[in-house]
């Protein structure tokens, strides 16, 4: 392969192979590890633009949270790196496809920090259905709740969870774990999901729809718990919105580009979207002083939380802490990678610790039977 680079070698003769935190400067899990087989350095950065000449010529690897993008012109900034990990889920804000043509194989821990973002991902659900912010507000600012007219004022747009249908898109692991959260609190659970396999449904006793339509049009709440791509960016927007039932509520804690912020506020103004919580943003840091949203009513907007930062026992990075199973590899990166995170045609031969791996929509109350589940191979999220 053209883009595969020359092994580095590492031994008595050779130095220790060099290996940066692109972000931040939280490697607490990482150099128990790395500390005796390699030389970590600290960037700290927010661009490729405030990462030392030496790390970019000379690092092997790099370890990056969510706080930075590299694009094919950043990578191809780094004279020596072989790959890369994404300390966390997903791969959007890396060019994987440029990654596996200059040779850098692309890792991330899909597992990390599924939990914490269901656990989340219902909080903001409850808070939209029982209006807990609004009411610890309404309190805060010398509202008096003490009739029943007054309670019934404060309380208005709050709604009974039992019974009511949650929509999920994306059932990977963070949607299952959402999807069995919700079932305790009686939800009826509906998902769309192109790229699940056949009768996941059956295992978890939910109901698949069978197009994005079908679930919009039927749920009460929509839930985003699908990572981000050239495919599905923007999917809520004015059209996918209008195909909402009147008075859904919608909740992002997946990706920030899934969701058109214009075209939120805009429901949210008109009362088509009943109230809406994002703890993911376009545009980061968030702020309520600036762009679409700053206007929107009934809408709960929290700092991109990554647990995986304020967790950072939960960042995996390190290979060896985490189960078997846990590290993936990006599917549009170096053809010939397996999940032992190394591509097959790439040599390297610095003894990083070994991995071990497994072999206009009705209104809520309605009850709509979605049609039958039918194949979606060719369809995008």
């Amino acid at each position: 392969m053209s883009g595969v680079r020359p092994p580095i070698m590492n031994g008595p003769l050779h130095p220790r192979p060099l290996v940066a935190l692109l972000d931040g400067r939280d490697c607490t899990v990482e150099m128990p590890i790395l500390k005796d087989v390699a030389t970590v350095a600290f960037c700290d950065a927010q661009s490729t633009q405030e990462i030392h000449e030496k790390v970019l010529n000379e690092a092997v690897g790099a370890l990056m949270y969510h706080t930075i993008t590299l694009t094919r012109e950043d990578l191809e900034k780094f004279k020596a790196l072989r790959i890369i990990v994404r300390i966390g889920s997903g791969f959007d804000n890396i060019d994987t496809k440029s990654a596996g043509d200059l040779g850098i194989a692309v890792c991330n821990v899909p597992a990390a920090s599924v939990e914490e973002t269901a656990d989340s991902t219902m909080c903001h659900i409850l808070n939209l259905y029982r209006r807990t912010t609004w009411l610890h507000q309404a309190l805060r600012e010398g509202t008096r709740v003490q009739s029943v007219e007054q309670i019934r004022e404060v309380a208005s747009g709050a709604a009974r969870i039992r019974g009511e249908t949650l929509g999920i898109i994306g059932l990977g692991r963070v949607g299952q774990a959402v999807a069995l959260r919700a079932k305790a609190f009686g939800f009826n659970v509906l998902f769309y999901d192109p790229y699940l396999p056949d009768g996941t449904e059956r295992a978890l006793g939910l109901q698949r729809v069978s197009t994005l339509q079908d679930l919009l049009f039927h749920s009460d709440c929509v839930s985003l718990h699908c990572g981000l791509n050239e495919h599905n960016h923007h999917l809520v927007n004015d059209f996918t919105v209008k195909q909402m039932r009147q008075g859904a509520f919608l909740v992002n804690t997946a990706r920030g580009g899934l969701v058109d912020e214009k075209a939120l506020a805009q429901a949210l103004k008109e009362g088509r979207i009943r109230g809406a919580a994002l703890d993911v943003h376009e545009s980061e840091p968030f702020s309520f002083s600036q762009g679409p949203l700053k206007d929107a009513p009934n809408l709960i907007c929290t700092p991109s939380m990554d647990p995986a930062v304020v967790h950072p026992e939960l960042n995996g990075a390190a290979y060896s802490r985490y189960p078997p199973g846990v590290v993936g590899v990006a599917p549009s990166g170096i053809p010939a990678a397996v999940e032992g995170i190394v591509p097959s045609a790439m040599s390297l031969s610095h003894g990083l610790p070994p991995v071990s791996h497994p072999p206009h929509a009705p209104s809520p109350g309605q009850t709509v039977k979605p049609e039958a589940d039918r194949d979606h191979s060719s369809d995008q999220l």
